[in-house]
């Protein structure tokens, strides 16, 4: 029995069409069909591009025809976060003022995938302007993970998760500012890396330097380490508007079969401040075992970043902050009015967010460089030993809509961003990965691991380590 092209990875996929054993348009077409059948359960498109798609599909078909040099994803089907541009196809943002919006170009890392033959088949849900930790807007509503869709799918590539867990499409790259690819990748059981910072340009105006803080970077998401590692192998290198960006140093793909008995890895669930539920914990120690078996040295630890959880919360918000009011400021240079006219058309988790919330001073901007300071030392000193550090992607599973938790293990947190263990990475700029680790009475858990600077390398190694131990491949939902 053939196999449906919507189980196969990105890799699989690419070799098939390479090899004429797949069409193309065959499997754009299955591709199509599988989310007209299943979105509605998860709601992880916005868009579909059902024309774009089927033509970009038949321009691959006859590339292969014609003999024509074959990208590294040729014919192989791609979805693209709603906050990124497709040239022709409208990017809403998760915002009714951008709902009939529609993009006159690619976004940079968009063009890549294209120019490797990747067929972009529509855009996945995201939280409006990307802000939040799970995925609603009011556009296209809520995303649920494939799991219970009555729970969040994490954000703010909620979407892209959801997209890749029921397997409407092989790659979806997110982004993230605070833990928008590692919770939704969480959440939904795949995986997704927050590279480097500059790895991936991100090319913004009319501030080009708005990635800086915190440090927001494209990422990887699919359902394997070898696909992410191939798309980020298409998506990274330099580029000249980007001030950040900087020049691809290896091919990613090699990592995912390099052995991984050299490494030296600390392990720490809570990243020595953050609460975890216990139940997480306990997947967690199961799943770090698989690293030992592999060969590496993991060594339970218990890092100094310097300030607990809620002060580099604080650190973070300060800075989010101002680079939300930003987004303002850029939308009235637009025509809009968010703080006035439009106020209304705004959700109003972003409006308590951002228009409700008192602007920080720059002293107090410059206080939380400081606590950024720290962590990065703090962080620093640990991968002067170790290569690796493990800890709990996210302190919790999923949960319902709308019921954030205000307490995990007992211990009381901020409910809107408390739970994540991402954002210290959003600080400094270090890699981090989520990897599926097991489940909770069902639902995803994940694993990050985070590495050094440019060393990226060494956490898919990692990663795929993991996978090949503890292959989490057919526990996503039918």
């Amino acid at each position: 029995m053939v196999s449906s092209p919507t189980t196969l990875t990105a890799a699989g996929l690419a070799r098939a069409i390479r090899d004429r054993e797949r069409s193309p348009t065959a499997v754009v077409e299955s591709v199509l069909e599988r989310i007209r059948e299943r979105n509605d359960r998860t709601n992880a498109f916005v868009t579909v591009t059902d024309e774009l798609a089927r033509e970009t599909a038949a321009e691959a078909e006859r590339a292969i025809a014609d003999g024509e040099p074959l990208g590294p994803l040729h014919g192989v089907p791609v979805a693209v976060k709603d906050l990124d541009d497709v040239e022709g196809v409208r990017t809403t943002a998760g915002s009714l003022l951008f709902e009939d919006r529609v993009a006159d170009s690619d976004s940079p890392f968009v063009a890549r995938l294209k120019a490797a033959g990747a067929v972009v088949v529509g855009k996945t849900n995201t939280p409006e302007f990307g802000l939040g930790t799970t995925t609603d807007n009011r556009v296209a509503g809520p995303t649920g993970t494939p799991f219970d869709p009555d729970r969040v799918a994490g954000g703010s590539s909620g979407g892209a998760g959801a997209a890749l867990a029921d397997r409407l499409v092989p790659l979806a790259p997110g982004s993230d500012a605070g833990g928008s690819i590692r919770v939704p990748a969480s959440f939904c059981g795949v995986y997704g890396l927050k590279p480097t910072q500059g790895v991936i340009p991100n090319v913004s105006r009319p501030n080009g330097f708005a990635s800086h803080t915190p440090f927001a970077t494209t990422g990887p998401m699919a359902r394997t380490v070898e696909d992410a590692a191939l798309s980020l192998d298409v998506m990274a290198g330099i580029h000249p508007r980007d001030p950040f960006s900087v020049p691809k140093r290896n091919a990613y793909r090699d990592a995912v079969d390099r052995p991984v008995d050299e490494l030296q890895i600390a392990y720490s669930p809570d990243m020595g401040t953050y609460p975890v539920d216990p139940d997480v914990r306990d997947v967690l120690e199961d799943a770090v075992s698989a690293l030992e078996r592999a060969g590496a040295t993991v060594d339970a630890v218990d890092p100094d970043l310097g300030h607990d959880d809620e002060a580099i919360l604080d650190a973070y918000y300060t800075m989010a902050t101002v680079r939300w009011q930003s987004l303002l400021d850029n939308l009235e240079a637009e025509g809009f009015d968010p703080r006035g006219a439009d106020r209304d058309r705004l959700r109003p988790y972003l409006v308590d967010l951002v228009l409700e919330a008192d602007e920080p001073t720059t002293r107090e901007y410059k206080r939380a460089d400081v606590v950024r300071t720290d962590v990065f030392d703090g962080l620093q000193d640990l991968f002067a030993e170790y290569d690796l550090l493990v800890t709990a992607t996210v302190g919790t599973t999923p949960f319902p809509h709308g019921e954030e938790p205000e307490a995990i293990d007992g211990v009381e947190i901020e409910p809107l961003r408390g739970w994540v263990l991402t954002q210290p990475y959003n600080l400094t700029g270090h890699p981090a990965a989520s990897v599926p680790a097991g489940s909770v009475d069902g639902l995803p858990v994940g694993m990050q691991i985070a590495g050094r600077r440019h060393a990226d390398d060494d956490v898919l190694a990692a990663s795929a380590a993991v996978e090949r131990r503890r292959p989490w491949h057919d526990e996503y939902p039918e």
